[in-house]
């Protein structure tokens, strides 16, 4: 059983609501941040911080200096950004660290790269090993699906089994489908779908819940590869000013990761972990047993999957697809499940957030989370839609009244923005990935990456929030540039916004005296900084609970 240090939990509460004048009495800085160009997160800037344990203690030159004692760490940013620490609200730990491991596929531009790369990859595994990675996106290689008969000829006996971008279909080579006992005569399953050609033979393309038996076959990695993966992510994160991750995964794969880390001492990165909606019973014996953990790692927290996703044509809409007449993609849970899981984990008190993409999947997980709320009276739940990305013309309100955060990732704009109108047609984009409306509506809207989908790189997210160039190079003025925002609500839907999403916004998301030192050091200020020089930002330093875990330098 793992115990967390319960005075963790005690003083994260009681120190928000200490002024820093009491905070900061009788207590010399152990690190002083000056000559700064400070954003608070407050609203407000500054030209300095100081620190005291794990605790923000000065703002302010005044304050911080006279503060500064004999062993006092002082640091001369050098007119550098101060700013809260990054959150990134939708990640995918533990793949994303082991595709720090694998061929980069999102760069190949041709189909005979694609297949290079893979087949390179396969001759350096060793024997019964498989090729997991990394995310691929055929888009980018020209448009046509790639299939076995691409692969086969370069793996020779290496099983493969590489997840498209989105993570919502798997490409498998003849070894991987027969360990997997996929057939022409496998049937597809609800939610999910095995691509098949002329003859009815599967192509190596298998969708949403049709991965299921693939996922069963692949070995499972041992528990000292799984915690030695979570360290190199967590090394990475860090280096991109991200202090702390809500994993949104769809098993306990990274939750009991980071409780084995967290062991041995703080994790260096928080965690905060989403587990299966599915295994509601279980969390609510976990939490009655331990409690939610601590601000290193806490969970208490669901997730449920409606449906699939746009490239995939999985993600569930009113109407057909343009490019697939016949299609109006899935639901990878039926709304019968959904409801019956939501209602019963929302009156054991966990928190809940359901992945949907297609506008009918949103609309009816809003009709769910109404339906909890008048089945289990009235509490603090902040309910969460991942993604929240193509919406109906009423939704927007909707979330808004019925106090549903939207979690959204702003990189997938700049990336579906090149073909997403093939997928929907021009009508049903004027209300996909809308930053701008959620905002103006009033609509708590937190950012994250889905990573390894997208890069865990705030800065980039940033950069696709203001600007929604996307990566082609071909909407230089802003997909839909409507939906563009300002720099500001980025900076704040990345840590004020992000430590409400997460319980956390009495002592996270902001420089303020009694918060959590967590704190990232920026080479450029965000604020006057040309928007085409966002992404190009780099991090100097990270701050985590007070220690610096990364340093540029």
């Amino acid at each position: 059983m793992m115990r967390v240090d319960r005075r963790d939990m005690i003083l994260s509460g009681a120190a928000a609501l200490l002024c820093g004048t009491a905070f900061a009495a009788g207590r010399l800085l152990d690190i002083a941040l000056v000559n700064a160009r400070v954003w608070t997160g407050d609203g407000g800037c500054s030209d300095a911080v100081g620190i005291a344990g794990n605790r923000i203690a000065a703002l302010g030159d005044g304050a911080v200096r006279g503060s500064i004692g004999r062993s006092t760490r002082v640091i001369d940013c050098g007119g550098a950004f101060v700013m809260p620490a990054f959150t990134d609200c939708h990640t995918h730990f533990l793949r994303g660290s082991a595709d720090l491991l694998y061929p980069d596929l999102l760069t190949v531009t041709t189909r005979a790269e694609f297949i290079e790369r893979i087949g390179r990859a396969a001759r350096q595994l060793s024997p019964g090993q498989w090729l997991l990675g990394g995310p691929w996106d055929e888009q980018r290689f020209g448009g046509a699906m790639p299939d076995r008969d691409w692969i086969d000829p370069v793996t020779a006996n290496v099983p493969v089994a590489i997840p498209r971008t989105d993570l919502h279909a798997l490409l498998l080579n003849s070894v991987a489908l027969k360990l997997a006992g996929i057939t022409r005569d496998t049937p597809d399953i609800p939610g999910g779908v095995i691509e098949r050609d002329a003859r009815g033979e599967p192509t190596g393309i298998v969708k949403d819940n049709a991965a299921y038996a693939v996922l069963k076959a692949i070995p499972p990695i041992t528990l000292a590869e799984a915690d030695r993966l979570i360290r190199k992510g967590i090394a990475y994160a860090l280096s991109r000013g991200v202090a702390q991750v809500h994993n949104t995964e769809v098993d306990w794969s990274v939750h009991d990761a980071v409780r084995r880390l967290r062991t041995a001492g703080p994790t260096g990165l928080r965690f905060y972990s989403f587990v299966p909606l599915a295994d509601w019973q279980r969390m609510a014996a976990l939490v009655r047993a331990e409690g939610r953990g601590d601000d290193w790692v806490r969970w208490g927290a669901m997730k449920c999957v409606s449906d699939g996703s746009l490239g995939a044509r999985t993600a569930r809409f009113y109407q057909s697809y343009a490019d697939a007449p016949a299609a109006r993609g899935v639901w990878s849970t039926s709304v019968e499940t959904m409801r019956a899981w939501v209602v019963a984990a929302d009156a054991a008190g966990l928190a809940i957030t359901t992945h949907a993409i297609g506008d009918e999947a949103n609309d009816a997980v809003l009709d769910i989370y109404a339906e909890a709320v008048r089945r289990n009276g009235a509490r603090d739940r902040r309910f969460r839609i991942e993604h929240a990305q193509h919406l109906s013309p009423g939704a927007v309100a909707r979330m808004h009244r019925q106090k549903v955060i939207a979690s959204v990732q702003p990189y997938h704009a700049i990336d579906d923005g090149r073909w997403a109108v093939n997928r929907i047609g021009e009508e049903r984009l004027t209300r996909t990935y809308a930053f701008r409306s959620l905002l103006e509506a009033g609509v708590a809207t937190c950012f994250g990456s889905d990573w390894p989908v997208a890069p865990i790189d705030p800065l980039t997210g940033i950069d696709a929030a203001v600007r929604r160039a996307t990566i082609d190079g071909n909407n230089p003025g802003g997909w839909h540039p409507e939906q563009r925002v300002t720099v500001e609500q980025a900076l704040t839907a990345y840590t004020r916004t992000a430590a409400y999403a997460g319980f956390q916004d009495d002592r996270l998301g902001r420089l303020r005296p009694g918060y959590l030192a967590d704190i990232v050091v920026l080479d450029r200020d965000l604020l006057s900084a040309a928007p085409a020089q966002y992404s190009g930002t780099r991090v100097l330093r990270t701050f985590v609970d007070g220690v610096e875990r990364y340093s540029a330098a």
